[in-house]
């Protein structure tokens, strides 16, 4: 939704705007650049030509901006042919200029003045949203909700609160070791040894160290191998073992587990409780579609409904999701909720801002990774995407999935810190039973389908994660425990494990 503070016609807006400009600082700004070109160190960081009201000013700012990205001196000798190309009224620049420098104040104020052209560049856009949020409520031509009107203007508000920054988020080395040390020394404390949020499977947290903050992981895989088992598995681990403690000032802060935001766009929040009913319960989910449930059954599932009433894990099953809204929607959960991971199933279905879907599917799929890395910083939590795989591992002899399996795995591949695969071995051989031959012997095809019936026995049950790139430590596979019934991944025994390593 564009900002409308360059198209108020009423004169109260107008004058309302002109509360919130200072041309004395703009013309402060420039003479200060003109009288020493190193000043535009401090404020090259955050502040454009868009922050200048005066279009003369605007336009001087602009080509002072462009010359010293270059490392080009600048001076009203060296401006004036750069201005005078485009001079339309034959505005004298060159003595502009020069009285601007002259009548500049200290260069040592030039961060000052630069602040506050920034701050009031932010005070007249908070005009236009204002008054971007009136007009599309009263006018509401795309006929949006109520919600749908609030997320733009939450979009509005953090587009705005990104276009540039006065305060600089430099980190000291001393500062940036003493976060770090405090990590260390919170996994050192917690129980298995992990800096970040745990997902339930020993091996696979031995091997990621948890899930990072500001992390985005991608889990793929083809279909029915299990995502969503995945997802839902981790979601349900870390809920059930969320805890906190408050410290002597009343600051809580979360020591295991951690409240989970679950964005489902293909399966309702319904379908999702009974999954995790299911792999607690041990009654299949299938015998609950049914209702081939028997008393016993019933008592269960009462006895462990109750168990979960509490668990933190919020479900979001609106099947459309945009960058802007799950941000929007991202920033409300953690303000209410103070989510530590968003779980996302799945990332093709998600779609990015509407001027970039005429770009093409890898365009927009480049904007959505970007995105959720960005999401995952700015809240600070680690987010988990599903995603699927291409048809290209189904002609490979070894269906193992690889980097270049990923659906416009570029982008997805480059913006991700963990990238981990899926892979069941078992559903492909259950679908490869040997057929016998016109030719061929009893003895010959007894002999095939035994040692088929063989490696169905050994994969049942199982399955590999498989940790294709971590951007903090080593890849490999993960060996674990899959029970379709449950749609439950597990740790497996130690002996399983040991067996197949052998």
């Amino acid at each position: 939704m564009a900002l409308n503070i360059h198209n108020i016609s009423d004169n109260k807006d107008k004058d309302i705007l002109n509360k919130f400009e200072n041309i004395d600082a703009e013309t402060a700004v420039i003479g200060c650049l003109l009288w020493d070109n190193r000043t535009y160190e401090k404020i090259a960081d955050f502040l454009t030509d868009d922050h200048f009201v005066n279009p003369r000013n605007k336009k001087i700012f602009s080509v002072i901006k462009q010359l010293l990205d270059k490392n080009i001196l600048v001076t009203p000798i060296t401006l004036k042919n750069y201005l005078e190309n485009e001079n339309e009224d034959n505005f004298d620049h060159f003595k502009y200029l020069n009285q601007i420098k002259d009548a500049s104040p200290s260069t040592q104020n030039a961060y000052q003045y630069a602040k506050l052209l920034y701050d009031l560049n932010i005070k007249r856009n908070l005009v236009g949203i204002g008054n971007n949020i009136i007009q599309e409520t009263i006018s509401n031509e795309d006929d949006l909700e109520g919600i749908d009107l609030i997320e733009n203007a939450e979009n509005d508000l953090y587009n705005l609160s990104q276009t540039g920054n006065a305060d600089r988020k430099h980190s000291l080395f001393n500062e940036a070791l003493k976060s770090a040390i405090d990590v260390i020394d919170q996994s050192y404390k917690r129980d298995g040894k992990i800096a970040g949020l745990a997902t339930g499977i020993k091996d696979l947290d031995k091997k990621l160290g948890g899930l990072h903050n500001s992390d985005l992981i991608i889990i793929a895989g083809r279909p029915s191998m299990g995502k969503t088992a995945l997802g839902t598995n981790i979601a349900f681990n870390a809920a059930k073992n969320f805890k906190e403690k408050e410290d002597e000032f009343g600051v809580k802060k979360t020591v295991d587990g951690g409240k989970i935001a679950f964005f489902s766009l293909e399966m309702s929040a319904e379908q999702l409780a009974t999954r995790i009913l299911a792999q607690e319960s041990k009654i299949s989910s299938d015998k609950m579609r049914k209702a081939e449930l028997n008393k016993e059954d019933f008592k269960k599932i009462a006895k462990i409904s109750s168990e979960l009433e509490n668990l933190n894990l919020v479900i979001d099953d609106n099947p459309l999701l945009t960058i802007p809204s799950l941000r929007a929607r991202a920033r409300r959960l953690k303000r209410i909720f103070d989510i530590d991971l968003i779980i996302i199933d799945y990332l093709q279905l998600m779609s990015g801002s509407s001027n970039v879907r005429n770009d093409g599917r890898v365009q927009e799929i480049s904007e959505i990774t970007r995105g959720l890395k960005a999401v995952a910083k700015e809240l600070n939590i680690p987010i988990i995407a599903l995603s699927q795989l291409s048809r290209q591992v189904e002609q490979r002899e070894d269906k193992r999935p690889q980097l270049a399996d990923l659906r416009e795995s570029g982008t997805i591949e480059q913006d991700s810190d963990v990238v981990m695969f899926i892979f069941r071995e078992s559903y492909y051989l259950e679908r490869m039973q040997p057929i016998k031959k016109p030719e061929e012997s009893d003895d010959k095809y007894n002999e095939r389908h035994a040692r088929w019936r063989e490696l169905c026995e050994n994969s049942y049950n199982k399955a590999e994660l498989i940790i294709a790139k971590q951007r903090h430590g080593p890849i490999g596979t993960i060996q674990t425990h899959f029970d379709p019934n449950y749609t439950r991944f597990s740790d497996l025994s130690r002996t399983d494990y040991d067996n197949i390593m052998e």
